[in-house]
């Protein structure tokens, strides 16, 4: 069968996604849940399946980089990527509080934009909720003035345009060399993606626990695998050829380009295609993947005997999985990703906004889920305030002397 070489784009979407979705679920890979486990149990398990994940992605790009078979120039404009992760224009506040909301989101929630479509795949009516949340939040953001008006027209003037300084992106690589006055910066964003990797990778497999778990390791090499493999058909022959091809047409789709998975815009994506009546042109990348790990979750869900439906246990329960949905889509937006998006697919290109979102999520999730403690051991004691300023404790951002309540 032929397939036109925006199709063929799609397929593999949903095939990649559909791997993701299965062996996501198997191995319960959960950002949220690594977050968790480290802050509250201290065991890193997941957390080093999830930069396990990242480390594979962020070799891979670099080995394709390298190799010439990726374009990741690609990735610095909104025509030609979706989104511009190495975009010129650091609007760095975006990052920051759009990942620390993402974060209290994803916490709220009971887990990120992927781990949302997992457990919907797996018979958790509670996800749906948050899912038509996300959409409608990231809708908003993307379709209104309100990104906006609520936070970029103060953001903008804060921010730096890298190309007024000669950068030519916002990639460690470029921002280096020119701090180092390299001229020739091709090799500089490769070596650096390898070295960082293999310090990651050092890290990560230096646990004897860690080497035991069999689900977590596959979980890792798949997913940064399947991210790898996505913008090596995006930003490479295929859809450089499909980019030069669409140069010619008339209609243009929507959000084309070089990218890779990404969770929070695409169910805004699903709102838009419904609302063209179904048009072809709106059938994106991100709408595609959605659909792909969702399906990917409820085969192996249905072929391991696992799948469950699950309800909201009281109001209070539909209420925050309410809110958590809706700060993910505002979040998730803001900071241009999630922890997918950013935390992997971002991160894979060395974009500096990548890290300070990947970082800003996992501080906003670690403190919610602190506060949250603190108020389910102490009760009515633990007021918000005391809570808030006894986390930051917790974490070392204020001093001891002004802990509110004891440690527990």
């Amino acid at each position: 069968m032929n397939l036109s070489l925006g199709n063929e784009i799609l397929v593999w979407a949903f095939a990649l996604a559909f791997l993701i979705g299965a062996v996501a679920t198997r191995s319960n890979f959960c950002t949220m849940g690594a977050v968790s486990d480290w802050v509250n149990m201290g065991d890193k398990n997941r957390l080093r399946s999830w930069f396990l994940a990242i480390a594979i992605a962020m070799v891979s790009v670099a080995l394709l980089d390298y190799l010439d078979l990726v374009d990741m120039s690609l990735t610095t404009n909104n025509a030609t990527s979706n989104p511009p992760y190495r975009t010129t224009n650091v609007v760095w506040l975006r990052y920051i509080i759009g990942g620390i909301i993402f974060g209290i989101g994803m916490t709220l929630g009971s887990g990120c934009g992927n781990k949302t479509l997992l457990r919907l795949g797996a018979g958790n009516g509670k996800s749906l909720v948050v899912l038509i949340c996300i959409g409608i939040a990231a809708s908003i953001m993307m379709f209104t003035s309100l990104d906006y008006t609520l936070f970029l027209q103060w953001m903008m003037p804060l921010s730096t345009d890298l190309s007024l300084h000669g950068i030519s992106s916002q990639s460690l690589g470029d921002l280096l060399g020119t701090a180092a006055g390299v001229e020739d910066k091709s090799l500089l964003n490769p070596i650096i993606g390898i070295v960082a990797a293999l310090t990651l990778l050092i890290w990560i497999f230096k646990s004897a626990d860690f080497r035991k778990q069999f689900d977590l390791v596959l979980a890792g090499l798949v997913i940064g695998g399947a991210i790898a493999t996505a913008w090596y058909i995006t930003a490479g022959a295929t859809g450089q050829a499909y980019l030069e091809e669409l140069d010619f047409a008339n209609t243009r789709p929507y959000a084309v380009g070089a990218q890779s998975y990404t969770f929070i815009a695409p169910p805004a994506h699903a709102y838009q295609y419904i609302e063209q009546g179904f048009d072809k042109n709106y059938l994106t990348f991100g709408l595609v993947a959605l659909l792909g790990v969702m399906v990917g979750s409820f085969i192996y869900s249905i072929l391991s005997r696992s799948f469950r439906f699950e309800w909201f246990s009281s109001k209070k329960d539909f209420l925050i999985h309410v809110i958590g949905g809706l700060l993910m889509g505002v979040g998730g937006i803001l900071g241009m990703g999630c922890t997918i998006g950013q935390g992997i697919t971002g991160v894979s290109t060395l974009a500096i906004g990548s890290f300070l979102t990947l970082t800003s999520i996992i501080f906003g999730s670690a403190l919610t889920m602190k506060i949250q403690y603190y108020k389910l051991v102490y009760e009515d004691e633990a007021s918000f305030t005391k809570a808030f300023i006894t986390a930051l404790v917790d974490m070392r951002l204020l001093p001891g002397g002004l802990r509110k309540l004891e440690a527990v």
